[in-house]
């Protein structure tokens, strides 16, 4: 294979596993993808490496045309919907069904395609911040709150700057879901305000890194799973300061009254 040739087929592997893994996609089927892509193109000396947070990749490191990537992947919003098209653009290119310059537009269109729109995430949000208020035995009353409340949270995210922190984002989503939640109650309103908080934080809670870093503690990838661990257990302090703060200044200015 032609230098040329050689360093197109890596970027390509290299750029799909990137925006796989700033998605969502976990560690080991993105090495998987990337080197599916590398045999398809009959590249066989070569080496990839897929941290939570980076890839660093190597092909034909013995001939004249070697190439040599390495990537940093900044833990970002997960886009389950990207990370299937971008599964299914990899069978397309392991069955040799599409041209490398094909692919590399299709990879093109997935990086901008929006697969949900804002008013969509809003009522998914809502939705699923109702059920879970309801599932940890809130009243149907408590539910419709959290609705209203999920509604808030994420409009609320939306509002965010890119370059706001995980970190803030959390604690002021957090805060803010406390505050509608002990609002509504000092109302008048017959909820309990706990179950609304739990429901409407659900949207927070960094379910899929957790499930992820126990995937690669269990496949022996223990730098990766150590980095999400991290993550998970940073976000869930976070969370756990912005509910926190708020429940106690409500307490100070009541008296202990108020809750």
């Amino acid at each position: 294979m032609t230098e040329t040739k050689t360093k197109e087929v890596l970027s390509f592997a290299v750029e799909l596993g990137d925006i796989m893994l700033r998605n969502g996609g976990e560690v080991y089927r993105i090495e998987d993808s990337i080197l599916a892509i590398l045999n398809a193109y009959n590249i066989e000396d070569y080496d990839v490496y897929v941290l939570s947070n980076g890839i660093f990749a190597s092909a034909d490191e013995t001939t004249a045309h070697s190439g040599s990537m390495i990537r940093h992947v900044p833990m970002l919003d997960m886009n389950l919907g990207r990370i299937s098209a971008l599964n299914s653009l990899c069978r397309d290119v392991c069955n040799k069904t599409i041209s490398i310059e094909d692919a590399w537009e299709r990879l093109n269109q997935c990086k901008k395609e929006v697969y949900y729109n804002t008013i969509q995430l809003v009522i998914a949000t809502g939705i699923g911040c109702g059920g879970f208020a309801y599932l940890y035995g809130g009243s149907i009353l408590d539910a419709i709150i959290a609705i209203l409340v999920g509604f808030i949270l994420k409009i609320a995210l939306n509002s965010f700057k890119k370059e706001t922190s995980k970190a803030v984002k959390n604690v002021l989503g957090s805060a803010i879901v406390s505050i509608v939640a002990i609002l509504i109650y000092i109302a008048g309103a017959p909820v309990h305000y706990d179950k609304i908080i739990i429901g409407g934080i659900m949207p927070l809670v960094p379910g899929i890194p957790l499930t992820n870093s126990i995937r690669d503690f269990i496949n022996s990838d223990y730098l990766s799973g150590s980095i999400r661990l991290i993550d998970a257990l940073l976000t869930a302090f976070c969370i756990a300061v912005g509910v926190g703060v708020v429940i106690t200044f409500a307490h100070i200015i009541g008296g202990g009254v108020l809750l």
